[in-house]
């Protein structure tokens, strides 16, 4: 989208103007010439009982409160101007960071555009220059934007709201948040803008962003809190804040601020079918990016900590298999040998409710608070066990670099069991066979088979993953699963504990 259609457009409306005109009939108007504009100021138009309205008087105090957040954080908000050779564009770079099934899907849209339009097929060697916004976070010269606005850049500038430029010195990436940090030299100090509390939002709640969609600079729009706790599948730690103010190409890396105007969230992406604005934006919130943003100046990488579990939602068919009376909570699906989650004694089955005293309603708030949590600290946690509620000591740890998830693999299977009335075809799990699906140190009966429409095959459950636990068995051979299966029923569910690759997870297959 080039700024060039907003010319063709304004041209369109003045052409229908003057082709409308045409066809009126000059003579019969009356001349103008040498004729005074009487003009009307609000000492004439606006009566007194007019402004004492109690809606008037609310109308401009919100008026008042958007001009004074604009004018509180405009002087830190900087436009971005990132450079880049044309075989390492930014371009190419920030593709990669999207998931595969969405770099091509047009519901989401970053919105650091920095492709021209009609460009896709420069020679190599040509440099592309992208535009995104930042916020000043520190007097000093730190940064604050978007990991895919300076993601494979060459060279940075940094274009201040007082009109001077520099060229970033250094800048650090973390694109598991899609947050950066640039630094400049500044001979004087920078205004910072103040930074507010992203916890504290709720729903309705007014907000702005502020940026340079579509190039042009210090841009306002005003919106809300649509929603909190996002997870759109664009980034691997997502907890995004969704608003409805006005988020276009170029408005990445910029600062969603609150009416006292200090920022709470950085804008990062959009859902739209245009690649622009249409209603629902996303932001990153600001005790994350802050998070985000001492790690990379103190350690140059995000140092998260670890405690060595796989977890999933509860809905409502898991939480009544689990004898749970909510369905909120993460439910403990692996605990990895030797890790933090194993020394405490946690297990599979155990769902968790708190983390240091903060509710866990899912999976990503567990994350969110482990991943922040002090190496050097003992953190409680408070599960549900068998119906009991269990408080266990965690020490967490820094989270290994090793960390994967495997597809599981098709493979041949020694003899077998007929389809069950599950839909499931089994086979134990040799030692040959766990290997060949990475799953050596895995116990459990492997699926060779899943009948197509049965109750297996609804739920999910493909060839090639292992089934662990019925219920709360373990199992270990077809004979184990027989004696397993006489204890719960088809019509009521049958739960599962599953394995594929090294993700493990609970199903509820039912009749």
């Amino acid at each position: 989208m080039k700024l060039t259609s907003f010319k063709w457009m304004a041209a369109g409306i003045v052409l229908s103007a003057v082709a409308g005109a045409s066809a009126i009939n000059y003579a019969a108007s009356p001349a103008l010439s040498g004729t005074a504009i009487k003009w009307s100021d609000s000492s004439v138009s606006a009566t007194t009982e007019d402004q004492d309205t109690s809606q008037h008087n609310y109308a401009k105090s919100l008026s008042n409160a958007f001009r004074s957040a604009s004018e509180k954080v405009m002087p830190s908000v900087v436009t971005i101007q990132s450079t880049a050779a044309q075989s390492q564009s930014i371009g190419n770079a920030q593709s990669g960071q999207l998931p595969e099934e969405l770099r091509d899907n047009p519901l989401f849209k970053r919105f650091f555009d920095n492709i021209p339009e009609g460009n896709s097929d420069a020679p190599s060697g040509r440099q592309r220059i992208g535009m995104g916004s930042g916020v000043i976070i520190d007097p000093s010269g730190i940064i604050l934007t978007n990991n895919h606005v300076v993601n494979g850049a060459d060279k940075l500038l940094i274009k201040l709201h007082d009109g001077r430029e520099f060229e970033a010195t250094e800048w650090k990436t973390d694109p598991k948040s899609d947050i950066a940090v640039v630094k400049i030299q500044s001979p004087t100090s920078l205004p910072a803008a103040a930074i507010g509390n992203s916890d504290q939002l709720d729903v309705g709640d007014w907000v702005m962003a502020v940026g340079a969609p579509f190039g042009l600079d210090e841009t306002v729009t005003a919106g809300i809190i649509s929603a909190k706790s996002r997870g759109i599948g664009i980034t691997a730690r997502e907890e995004f804040l969704q608003t409805d103010a006005a988020i276009n190409p170029g408005n990445s890396g910029g600062p969603l601020v609150n009416l006292d105007g200090e920022v709470v969230g950085i804008n990062t992406a959009i859902s739209s079918t245009s690649g622009g604005y249409q209603g629902i934006g996303f932001a990153v919130p600001v005790n994350l990016a802050r998070w985000v943003g001492d790690e990379l100046m103190a350690h140059g990488t995000v140092q998260r900590a670890f405690l060595g579990v796989g977890i999933q939602s509860i809905d409502s068919s898991l939480s009544t298999q689990l004898g749970l009376d909510t369905v909120r909570g993460a439910v403990v699906t692996d605990v990895r040998a030797g890790s933090p989650a194993a020394k405490a004694g946690l297990q599979s089955g155990d769902v968790v409710l708190e983390f240091d005293g903060a509710a866990i309603s899912k999976p990503g708030d567990l994350q969110a608070r482990v991943e922040r949590a002090s190496l050097n600290d003992a953190h409680k946690v408070v599960v549900i066990r068998d119906g009991k509620t269990m408080t266990f000591d965690v020490r967490v740890e820094v989270m290994p670099t090793n960390l994967s998830v495997e597809e599981p693999v098709k493979t041949e299977t020694p003899a077998q069991s007929e389809f069950n009335n599950l839909g499931l075809q089994l086979s134990d799990l040799t030692p040959d066979v766990a290997k060949q699906l990475g799953m050596e140190n895995t116990t459990g009966l492997v699926i060779t088979g899943v009948k197509a429409g049965s109750p297996a095959d609804t739920a999910g459950l493909k060839d090639g993953m292992v089934i662990r636990k019925v219920g709360h068995t373990a199992v270990k051979s077809l004979a184990d699963f027989s004696t397993a299966m006489k204890d719960v029923s088809p019509e009521d569910g049958v739960l599962l504990l599953v394995q594929a690759g090294e993700a493990s997870r609970f199903v509820v297959v039912k009749d």
